[in-house]
């Protein structure tokens, strides 16, 4: 990294900077739902949209953004997708409805979902290929950062000043992040083959409509024949999908992928893992303030364990997968994480605050195994050719998940929550016991996946930190 020019060094910052602002969105908006939920007048079980929203535009977006980048050039695409994400978070900090906030989350989305993938685009076309591992360790640190300060700082802002600061924030950094991009990144492009603008269409048409029919009359208010309209909209694209894309070598997404039966059972594994997974970042925050009384400024402390724990264990799962294999570390990490759940649930009820950072702690490195294998799992047998189209769907398919647990959580809050929940309403904790059981049972069931897993006998290469010395 030392030998590179100068000005390819800004244009790593400016990457960087990049996926700070977007990983920092995901993780900010969870501690302010609830101040979210009063200044809007609407109830804590309604604001998950403000969630879903953002995650799900990232999710339909997605395939479009490598395409889009190689077609009208790297620098016009991330510039655009900074503007873009900057005028969302101006909308959003003005929105004075749930519905305009929606909406604005929605622009936001878009450009977040041409953010990270354009970005790791960009260092791959501006480093040589023997410094791309270096160049992204260093643009996706800032990465990292920003789910460790993202619920701290919310809370800080919503205790101390508004919700509207959490966006607010977005918009020097932006405006700077524009500028610089303009000046400094050159417009890198590629000869790309024509877009599968039909099966794009038709799979985030079918994508949005079954993730929307599944928040249903209780979050939308929609009647029973619209929800079953939308059912039956979203079934049908997504079959004609499939039809589109059999034996079509310019689909969207081949069939051949499934082929391989590691990446049938890791992408099928990864979305049922991650709709329990998704559920716990938007729960933790809400149960802490709603259930168990936190100010906004301590739920979001009692967050950064969980990422620690998270980060710290990145460290030796390879050397976990290898001692244990795919199979077994998927299974028990799955049962662990729901069991780790109810364990938060039951020492935040019981009282033991002073336990709560261990658990959370423990939590994020069951988490991070779980998805550190999944991600491999699905990958580490497609053919090169293959690579590409499956890591595009896999990132698809974490978004959706992660937007259809967070519905989940929403709609379980609602079934079991009838009426706005109050911190100091009788039924609130009996409100968050049934709904926590109901999330580990949801969260425990992709463990039937995951033992259909076939083991795995080759080990995972350890990259050491440091070089031997020769004998």
């Amino acid at each position: 990294m030392t030998d590179l020019p100068n000005h390819v060094r800004w244009q790593l910052w400016i990457v960087a900077f990049g996926f700070f602002m977007q990983a920092l969105d995901t993780t900010i908006v969870n501690t302010a739902l609830p101040s979210m939920a009063k200044s809007l007048g609407e109830s804590p079980l309604h604001m998950h949209m403000v969630i879903v929203s953002y995650v799900l535009t990232v999710a339909v977006m997605l395939p479009a953004s490598g395409w889009l980048a190689d077609k009208v050039g790297v620098r016009n695409i991330f510039c655009t997708a900074i503007i873009l994400f900057t005028l969302g978070s101006l909308f959003c900090a003005l929105s004075g409805t749930l519905n305009e906030l929606v909406m604005a989350r929605v622009l936001q989305g878009v450009g977040g979902a041409m953010m990270v993938p354009v970005g790791r685009l960009t260092v791959m076309k501006i480093v040589p290929r023997e410094q791309y591992m270096a160049a992204m360790t260093f643009v996706t640190l800032p990465g990292q950062v920003g789910p460790l300060l993202g619920p701290a700082l919310g809370g800080v802002l919503v205790e101390y000043a508004s919700w509207h600061w959490i966006f607010l924030i977005n918009l020097p950094v932006g405006i700077v992040g524009a500028i610089a991009t303009l000046w400094l990144m050159p417009n890198y492009t590629l000869q790309t083959r024509r877009f599968d603008l039909w099966g794009f269409v038709l799979l985030a048409f079918g994508m949005a409509a079954l993730t929307l029919a599944l928040d249903g009359q209780k979050g939308l208010g929609i009647s029973t024949l619209t929800l079953a309209l939308l059912v039956l909209a979203g079934v049908l694209t997504l079959g004609l999908y499939l039809l589109h894309a059999r034996k079509n070598d310019a689909a969207l997404f081949r069939l051949s992928l499934f082929s391989t039966r590691t990446f049938s059972l890791g992408l099928l594994g990864s979305f049922a893992g991650r709709i329990g997974s998704g559920m716990l970042p938007f729960m933790t925050p809400v149960f802490l303030q709603i259930g168990m009384g936190f100010s906004p400024f301590h739920a979001g402390l009692m967050m950064i364990p969980m990422v620690l724990g998270s980060m710290g264990m990145k460290r030796i799962v390879v050397q976990v997968v290898n001692r244990f294999g795919y199979r077994r570390v998927l299974v028990i990490s799955t049962l662990g994480l729901a069991l780790i759940s109810l364990v938060f649930m039951a020492t935040a009820l019981y009282g033991a605050w002073y336990l709560l950072p261990l658990v959370l702690f423990l939590q994020g490195m069951i988490n991070s195994t779980r998805f550190s294998s999944m991600n491999t799992l699905t990958l580490k047998d497609l053919p090169d050719d293959q690579a590409g189209s499956g890591n595009s769907l896999l990132s698809m398919v974490m978004q959706l998940s992660m937007s259809v647990g967070i519905t989940v959580a929403g709609l379980l809050l609602g079934a079991f929550g009838q009426q706005h929940l109050a911190a100091d309403s009788g039924n609130a904790h009996q409100v968050f016991l049934y709904t926590y059981l109901s999330m580990a049972v949801i969260i425990a069931l992709p463990a039937l996946i995951f033992a259909r897993v076939p083991n795995d006998t080759r080990q995972n290469v350890v990259i050491s930190r440091r070089k031997r010395r020769q004998p």
